[in-house]
């Protein structure tokens, strides 16, 4: 008789941080364990806690450490400020690994739209759209400020009775693409520069049933064109500042004359930059939302 083989060990790798620098954190602990990182924003402290479960033979724990380390170094020096910085590596059961985002991941409920994690038992209401949506297989969950933002944008935007395309710039996990189909928006597309993200989000919109509705690619939006043969109604683009700035005018062209962009990724220090930045290409801010240390916007064309 066979016997089963034991399942093998995980590993959590954890590094607490602030709102400030959770996103270049979770870019350098995907980037030195090479698996997608996911962020829990605890309100009451102001800090965040970026974490990767990883199988025992796929890393070293020395070796992670010193990596990130080195790699929290170098995002000080940049000038975002890291918090403690500290690194927590540890073996835990995967039953403990299964609950523990449990507790910490609850269904997002909007007016026409429910966002929720797959063992939630949540049901939707009447003509209210459903996003099935794990954490620890995905960028992004709903539960960032900058996600809901973009959320709430989406499900709000839609006019009911009217086609009306959607494009998602830097799309992670898929979760604002995949609502936008479930919501109604047609065509939808798209892209994200890292190929990590494009798998995930893959299989999440596999996931969701909406493969076929989702035109989902690997690009570069330094690579727009600046004469974009098709427009949209909706953009969102969940970007760092510098690049929104640098690539404004590529972003700008997507949109339809009478379209929406949602801006979103941004700390409050540097919104107004941002702002004026786009108001530079005849963009003017229709609505705002400050949550912890970050800012999002709306805007329209003037």
């Amino acid at each position: 008789m066979n016997k089963l083989k034991p399942a093998k060990a995980l590993y959590r790798v954890s590094v607490l941080t602030t709102a400030e620098a959770e996103d270049a954190v979770c870019e350098l602990v995907t980037s030195v364990l090479g698996i997608a990182a996911v962020t829990y924003f605890d309100l009451k402290n102001q800090t965040s806690l970026v974490s990767i479960f990883i199988e025992q033979d796929k890393f070293s724990p020395a070796g992670a450490r010193r990596e990130i380390v080195g790699g929290l170094k170098r995002i000080k020096n940049l000038g975002l400020n890291t918090g403690t910085g500290k690194i927590e590596i540890r073996k835990v059961r995967r039953e403990d690994w299964a609950e523990s985002w449990k507790r910490h991941f609850k269904p997002i409920v909007f007016p026409s739209l429910l966002v929720k994690p797959s063992w939630s038992k949540k049901r939707p209401a009447a003509n209210q759209a459903v996003v099935v949506l794990d954490p620890g297989l995905s960028f992004g969950t709903g539960q960032h400020p900058t996600t809901s933002f973009c959320l709430h944008q989406i499900a709000q935007c839609l006019k009911s009775g009217t086609a009306q395309s959607f494009l998602d710039i830097g799309t992670g996990s898929g979760i604002l693409a995949i609502a936008a189909v479930k919501l109604g928006y047609r065509p939808v597309h798209a892209f994200d520069f890292d190929p990590e993200s494009v798998r995930v989000a893959g299989e999440n919109a596999r996931i969701n049933h909406v493969t076929g509705r989702l035109n989902l690619t690997r690009g570069d939006v330094t690579k727009l064109p600046m004469r974009a043969a098709r427009k949209f109604d909706l953009v969102c683009a969940n970007l760092i500042s510098n690049l929104l700035i640098a690539e404004r005018r590529r972003i700008v062209n997507q949109i339809e004359p009478a379209g929406r962009l949602v801006l979103a990724g941004i700390l409050t220090t540097e919104f107004g930059e941002v702002e004026r930045a786009f108001a530079d290409e005849g963009m003017k801010l229709q609505s705002s939302r400050v949550e912890n240390e970050w800012r999002s916007g709306a805007f329209c064309f003037v």
